[in-house]
C-alpha cells in the first residue's frame, strides 16, 4: 500500500504587528502590538543610527510591520521618521494623549503603547508624517533662519531709535530727524572716541555698533532671499511664476505642505492647514462664517499677502471682490473668500504642477524684432524693467510670458 506524502508544507500564518514610538532628544521608547491589540513587547534605544536598526529591527522580530505610529515627527522624532521611510516602513504621526489617557500615569512606555493602540485604532485619520528630505527641507531650515534674522534686525532698530531717545543732546539732535536708512548708513561710519571717556562717546560706540549690526543682518537676510530663490525656482517653477506668488510666500507654502505633498488628501485640507478653511459661526438670525485661527499661522500669512498683491494688481482678483462686496459681504468675508480661493490655486500647483512658460528666448526674440524694452513695455503695459526681469529669470510671471512672447512672435 502506496503512503503519498505531500511536498506542500503549510507556512506559518503571517502576523502583522504595529509600533509606537515616544521620541525624545536622546533616546526613543518603541512599544509593539499585534492586530488585535495585544501587548508583545517594549524597548528603549538611543536616538541615533545604531538605535534606528535597533528598533527597526526589533519590531519585525514580531511579524510584519503594519504601522508605526510616532510622536513629534517634526522634532525628536523627524530623524527616525527619515529613516523608517527610506526604508519603506509606513509611519503616521500620533497626536498627544488626551487628557483622560493620563489618568492612567505617564512614563515612556506607557506613552509608546498610547501611541501604537492609537496607531492601531484610527490609522486613516492621523496625519502622514512630512518626508523630511530634498529641496523643500532645504527651503525649511534658510527660510527658518531669515525669520530669526529678520525678528533680530527689528530687535536692533527698535533698541536703537530708543537709545537715541536719552542719548546726549548732540547725539540726538544730530541722528534724530534722519529716515531709517540715512540713519543706519551714518552711523556705521561714524568713529567715535574711546568708550570709556564719557557718556557721549559710550552712546556713540553702542549705536555705531547698532548700526553696524543691522548692515550685517540686512546682508544676511539678502543672501537668503537669493538662496531661496534658486531653491524655490527649482522645487515650484509654475506656482513662483503665477501672480501674487513671491519667493517667500511660495517658500512657505511649500514648507507647509513638506516634502511629499501626496500626503494631502484634498484642497479642502490644505485650506485647513493654512487656517483658510470657512467656519460656521452663525447664531440665532444671523447665518455666516469666520476666519479659521487655527492651523499654520505663517502659511496663512503667506496666502494673505498673496490676496494683497492680487487685489492690488490683479481685474480678476478686484472684479471677484467687488461682486462679493454687492452681495453683501463685509472686508473680512471678503478676504477670507479670497485666502480660500487662493489656497484652492497653490494646493494644484503644489500637487498637479505644471511647467512654467520658459523665458530664455525673450530676450533673443526682443532683439530679432528690434525692439527696445521701452517699447515693449508701453505695447504691454509693463514696467521696462520688470519685463528685463522677466528676460533675465530673476522674477518669473507665467501671464506675463505668455502675453510676451504673443507680442513678440506676432506678425
Amino acid at each position: 500500500m502506496a503512503i503519498f506524502i505531500s511536498d506542500a508544507i503549510d507556512s506559518p500564518p503571517v502576523v502583522e504587528v504595529v509600533a509606537g514610538v515616544d521620541t525624545h532628544a536622546d533616546n526613543h521608547h518603541v512599544a509593539v502590538l499585534t492586530a488585535m491589540g495585544a501587548r508583545l513587547g517594549d524597548l528603549q534605544v538611543p536616538a541615533t543610527l545604531a538605535g534606528y536598526e535597533q528598533l527597526a529591527e526589533f519590531v519585525r522580530s514580531f511579524g510584519v510591520i503594519r504601522l508605526i505610529g510616532i510622536e513629534a515627527t517634526g522634532s525628536y522624532g523627524a530623524g527616525l521618521a527619515r529613516y523608517l521611510l527610506a526604508s519603506g516602513i509606513e509611519i503616521r504621526e500620533v497626536l498627544r494623549p488626551r487628557r483622560a489617557q493620563r489618568r492612567q500615569g505617564k512614563s515612556d512606555p506607557i506613552d509608546a503603547y498610547a501611541a501604537a493602540q492609537q496607531a492601531l485604532a484610527e490609522p486613516e485619520s492621523l496625519p502622514v508624517a512630512k518626508a523630511g528630505d530634498g529641496v523643500v527641507e532645504q527651503i525649511r531650515v534658510l527660510l527658518t533662519v531669515r525669520r530669526s534674522a529678520i525678528k533680530a534686525r527689528v530687535a536692533v532698530i527698535r533698541q536703537l531709535k530708543s537709545l537715541l531717545v536719552t542719548a546726549p543732546e548732540t547725539l540726538r539732535n544730530r541722528w534724530s530727524r534722519l529716515s531709517e536708512h540715512a540713519l543706519i548708513d551714518g552711523l556705521a561710519s561714524t568713529r567715535p572716541g574711546t568708550a570709556t571717556d564719557s557718556v557721549l562717546t559710550a552712546t556713540a560706540h553702542a549705536l555705531r555698533r547698532l548700526a553696524r549690526r543691522y548692515q550685517y543682518l540686512t546682508q544676511e537676510i539678502v543672501e537668503f532671499d537669493d538662496e531661496l530663490r534658486v531653491l524655490v525656482d527649482h522645487a515650484a517653477p509654475a506656482m513662483i511664476a503665477t501672480k501674487g506668488y513671491g519667493v517667500i510666500t511660495t517658500a512657505t507654502l511649500l514648507v507647509t505642505a513638506g516634502s511629499n505633498p501626496e500626503r494631502l488628501r484634498s484642497e479642502a485640507s490644505f485650506a485647513a492647514l493654512c487656517g483658510a478653511s470657512p467656519i460656521p459661526a452663525s447664531s440665532g438670525k444671523t447665518t455666516r462664517h469666520r476666519l479659521n485661527r487655527g492651523g499654520d499661522r505663517q502659511a496663512n500669512w503667506a496666502l494673505h499677502q498673496i490676496a494683497l498683491v492680487r487685489l492690488s494688481n490683479d481685474q480678476r482678483t478686484k472684479d471677484y471682490a467687488a461682486r462679493l462686496q454687492a452681495s453683501g459681504k463685509s472686508k473680512k468675508d471678503i478676504m477670507r473668500c479670497l485666502k480660500r480661493a487662493v489656497a484652492r490655486e497653490a494646493f494644484h500647483l503644489i500637487v498637479h504642477p505644471k511647467p512654467a512658460p520658459k523665458t530664455e528666448d525673450l530676450r533673443a526674440l526682443r532683439h530679432r524684432r528690434g525692439v527696445t524694452l521701452a517699447q515693449a513695455g508701453i505695447n504691454l503695459g509693463a514696467e521696462p524693467a520688470r519685463l528685463s526681469e522677466l528676460e533675465r529669470g530673476k522674477r518669473p510671471n507665467a501671464d506675463l510670458a505668455i502675453a510676451y512672447r504673443a507680442w513678440l512672435t506676432a506678425v
